[in-house]
Formats: C-alpha cells, structure tokens, sequence
C-alpha cells in the first residue's frame, strides 16, 4: 500500500499543527519516518549512570469499535492528542469498510516559509514557526500534559467515541531505585548513600532548583585539560617570577641611592683632626695678635655736626693712646671721645694734643688700670717684603686683624685737604702695604714680626676719589699706607709734652704750579714777601728765586709736594744734600732744617 504514498518530510522541517486535532500514527510506514511521541526515558541502568537513551514508540493494539480485527498490526491507529485523521477501508488494512459518516473538518495546515527539502537537510536559522523547539521537561519525570492521555476523537464511520487510548502500564521501577518524585519536589538520595546522580535531583519548576542536589560538577564551561593547566601554572610562576624580579630591581635602586648619599644607614661622623694646643709661635700672625689686641682701642667720636669711629693703640701706662689727627678732627673742642677696649672695658678720653701736618692725635683715658702699652719698632730698619700685620675696627667691627706685606717705602703721600686752603693737608713718607686696610682701621698699629709698631695706619687708595663721604668710600684694593713709627714717636713726645708738633722747614716758597721735573722756588713769596725768607735756612745754603730742586739726600723728586714729604722725614736741626739746577747747570747746596710751630 505504498504505492503513490508521498515523500514525507523530516519532523524538523514539517509545520506542525498550529490547532488541537486527533493525529494518528500509522507502524505501517516501514521507514520509520512518522510522528510518534517520545517515551519515557528509562531508568538508569547502574548508581552512576545519567545518561539517558530515547526510545522509538510503542504499537499497541486498539480494537475497533465496529468489530474490525487489526491484521498483522498494520491497521493499527492511534489518536493523537491534537490531530484527528480518518482511514479509508483501503488505507486502515481491516478489509472492511464500514458506514461512511460526514468528512472530517479539515485543517488548514500552515505553509512552509520555504519548499520542502528533498534531501532532508535541517534549515539553518532560527527556528520558524513551524519548527518549535521541544519542550524542556524534567529528565525523570514526565510533565503533566506530556503523557496525559488526549481526549477521545471521534470515531470513525461516525460511530461513538473510543474510549482513550491506553498507552500501557507504567513499568515498574527496577529494584533498588527509589520511585520518581512528584513534580516540583526534589528528590532525595537513598538513605545513608550520597547522592549519585544530581541531575535526578535537578527540578527547574522548583523554587529551589538545586535543593537536594548538592553541588553540580558541571558549569557548562570549558574544562581545561592537563597540558593547558600546566601551560596556566607554568605562566603565574613566570609572572610571578617577572614581578619578583621588578619589586626587588626597585628596592634596590631606592637602598643603593640611600646608600650613596647618606654612606649607609648608621650616623655620618666626619673625621676630624685632635685637639691642638692654644698656644702659637710668638712670631705667627696668631702669636702677634694674641699679644697686641689687648692693646689695641676702638674710638667712637661724636661732635656737635658729625661722628666717626677709627682705631688707636697704647703708648703708656698712663693711659695715653696715639691715633689719626682726622679720627678725632669731629669731635672738636666740645665732642665726645669713647675709648672701648678689647675686653669691652669702656673709658672717656680727651685729646692731648693734634697735628693736621702729620695726620697724628694723642688722646688719654683715666682712671683705667692694667694698660698694657705695645712696643715701638725701628721704621728705618724695614725692607720691602717684610711680613707686617694690621689690627682695626674696620667698618666699626673692632679687633679686625689682617697680614700683608711692605709693598714699599718713603711713598709720599699727602692727605685731607677738604678745607681747600691747604692747612689740613697731610703729607706723609709712607709705608704701603697691601695688608687690608678700609675705613674704620685709622689710627690702628701696623706690626712687624716681632709684634713691634712699626707704623700707624692712615689712609687707602680706592678706586673712588672719595668726594662723597657716605657713597665714596670702598674697601680694600691692596694699597694702604701707614706713617712710619719714627715719625709718629717724635710728634706723640711732642704731642704728650707741649701739645704742639714741630715742623723742619727750608725758608723758601715753591711755585706749586711747576709741571716740570723736580721742585721749583717761587719768584714771589705767598704773601707778597720775599720767596727766599731772608736769614732762613735756604738763604743761608744760597738757594736764590728760580731754582729747581732735583734731588735730596741723592734722592731724585719730582715735584713740590715730594720735596715737602722728604723734608718733613726729618727732625728740625737734621742737615740735608740738594741738588738744585740754575741757568741750565747744576750745582749741590748744603743747609741745616729750620723749625715752625705746628697747627
């Protein structure tokens, strides 16, 4: 009966039927290939097993309600829950036909989205709506509606509904396997035996899915295997390692930089040298100012217009202290003079007496015990070299001591000046030494070797000329110069025992305007006189008005001033050479110096 009988298409791609109808399966189709619910799955055969094997369906026998016997089981029909299909005599293989009722109602079946595929090939996409997906259901226990038998269908050749059909008795579980839950309760192991089989246990519907089931063994992701755990190990101790490596690269840069710079984690201690002892050589510059700074002073004047501040030494122990003339010039007949000594002792002074001519000043404290005055030298035995040290109050900061050396001797100098009629003009046979001397040292002792006075510290060079008072003054540049002690010690004994200087004098008058070499006499004196004083020292020698002055004591001079200089080097009553030029020759005089009375 095959004959005619079309190709079927595969359940995955035939539309099923969107409305409840009897559907009947018939065993005849020897292929296979019909419809057929899926039964029950069996239990499993062991305590380990969860696997589940589907089997076909099973033919069961129906008898026909209008006495028709089945033949060899090919007439057969079953009913199905939702489709209802009629059987002619031909088709149902009883032989007998029976009345003939009304048609069945026929079902517009749904068309396919595409044509049927001869080849039975499963479509790719999503499912459509005639390919559903199949139901989710416990994998023990059958859900209701799944095995419930359908509702009777009418029968055939209009006779009266056939009692549902009976699709066989549950099988029996086997022994020793517990019976299956009822829906939507979890299933519980056998008791004192562990659970086996989680799946059993595993209810979707339930509200607790997992309750009973322990824990599942499976997450559905991907087991690794062996080779790839080892893989995964072998790279954390890699990384691992990478990152043990990098911690410990950067702790120990940090250490070795803490290292370098502090020389290791214990307390730095610097080496340093044993204690010495205090005491020097008595020739050192420590040795010399160890013994002459408790006899050095520093001066503060102050007078009615103007203040200043220089440096003085002890002559005696009387109390008289020998400075600079323009020190003590503010002061004036009403000003005051402080003495502060090195210990910060502090005494009033007055002043003895003063020269502008020498730039010298003799002042004495009262009342003052324990003066120790310093020692004075020979300024005529000092040769260019020498090592020399000077002790100041430069700039007001007292017991300054510097060393240097004799740069030069007999260097005139002439200082002062500023009342612009020459009667505060100094002028000087100095020492110059480039020990540093700067404003505030005046007045101070210039020391040899031996720590003897050798000269008194007086006046600078500076790179300023000195005009301004507050913006001119400089330091230091390396030229000072210092009256020669010789010179000082005479005018002090004068100074101390009269209150006037002495000056040695020629009798002449020099023509200051002279710029040729060597020193020429005036042809007029400075007040209308005579420039040869008559009866004086140069007229008694035969200078005459005109003469030019080469040289003194076979030393060659330059101009007027030098003349001045060399002469006030000497004492009054000391004999001098000069060489003087006349008519174009010249011609040596001998006179005997004069004295004048001093400012």
């Amino acid at each position: 009966m095959d004959e005619g009988k079309p190709a079927k298409a595969k359940w995955w791609s035939r539309p099923h039927p969107q409305t409840p109808s009897a559907r009947t399966e018939s065993p005849d189709d020897g292929d296979g290939d019909g419809d057929f619910e899926l039964a029950r799955p069996l239990p499993p055969a062991g305590p380990d097993s969860g696997d589940y094997e589907l089997s076909g369906p099973v033919s069961t026998a129906i008898p026909a309600s209008d006495g028709a016997t089945p033949s060899d089981g090919q007439g057969s029909s079953v009913v199905g829950a939702g489709e209802a299909r009629g059987a002619s005599p031909e088709a149902d293989g009883s032989g007998v036909a029976g009345p003939v009722g009304p048609p069945p109602p026929s079902v517009e079946r749904p068309k396919p989205l595409h044509d049927p595929d001869a080849y039975s090939t499963p479509p790719y996409g999503e499912p459509g709506p005639w390919a559903p997906a199949p139901p989710v259901q416990h994998p023990a226990v059958a859900s209701p509606g799944h095995l419930t038998p359908p509702p009777a269908a009418t029968a055939h050749l209009g006779q009266a509904p056939a009692a549902p059909p009976h699709l066989g008795p549950v099988p029996a579980p086997a022994p020793g396997i517990a019976p299956d839950p009822a829906p939507g309760q979890p299933v519980d192991p056998a008791p004192g035996k562990p659970a086996s089989d989680p799946w059993r246990r595993y209810d979707p519907w339930s509200p607790t899915p997992l309750a009973g089931a322990g824990a599942l063994h499976q997450t559905g992701a991907a087991v690794p295997s062996e080779a790839q755990r080892r893989r995964k190990v072998r790279k954390g101790v890699v990384g691992g390692a990478l990152a043990l490596a990098l911690v410990s690269g950067v702790l120990g840069g940090l250490v070795g930089a803490h290292l370098e710079r502090n020389g290791g984690f214990e307390q730095v201690e610097l080496p340093q040298a044993a204690a010495e002892p205090t005491g020097r050589a008595a020739d050192s510059v420590a040795g010399i100012a160890a013994r002459a700074l408790p006899s050095v002073v520093t001066l503060h004047v102050s007078g009615s217009e103007e203040s200043g501040t220089g440096t003085g030494f002890v002559l005696d122990t009387r109390g008289h202290i020998l400075t600079n003339d323009h020190v003590v010039e503010p002061a004036g007949d009403g000003g005051e003079i402080t003495v502060v000594f090195n210990g910060g002792q502090t005494a009033e002074a007055e002043v003895v007496g003063r020269d502008s001519g020498y730039d010298l000043a003799v002042v004495k404290v009262s009342g003052v015990s324990g003066l120790a005055p310093l020692t004075l030298g020979n300024s005529d035995g000092v040769q260019v070299g020498d090592p020399v040290v000077a002790i100041g109050a430069p700039f007001d900061l007292e017991g300054t001591v510097t060393s240097g050396i004799i740069s030069a001797k007999e260097r005139p100098i002439t200082a002062g000046g500023e009342s612009g009629d020459g009667s505060d003009v100094s002028y000087v046979d100095a020492l110059q030494t480039d020990a540093p001397i700067n404003p505030g040292n005046s007045g101070g002792p210039l020391l040899d070797a031996h720590g003897r006075v050798i000269g008194i510290n007086s006046a600078i060079r500076s790179a300023a000329d000195g005009s301004d008072p507050e913006n001119g003054q400089v330091g230091s540049i390396g030229l000072g110069f210092a009256i020669p002690i010789n010179q000082g010690k005479r005018v002090a004994e004068e100074l101390i025992n009269t209150g006037r200087a002495t000056h040695p004098v020629i009798g002449i008058t020099l023509d200051m305007d002279y710029t040729g070499d060597g020193a020429r006499v005036g042809t007029k004196g400075g007040d209308g006189g005579a420039p040869v004083s008559p009866g004086g020292p140069g007229d008694l020698a035969g200078i005459e008005p005109g003469d030019v002055i080469t040289e003194v004591d076979g030393q060659r001079i330059h101009s007027g001033d030098e003349l001045i200089v060399k002469t006030r080097a000497h004492r009054p009553g000391d004999r001098l050479e000069l060489t003087v030029e006349r008519d174009g020759a010249e011609r040596t005089l001998s006179l005997v110096l004069g004295s004048a009375d001093g400012d």
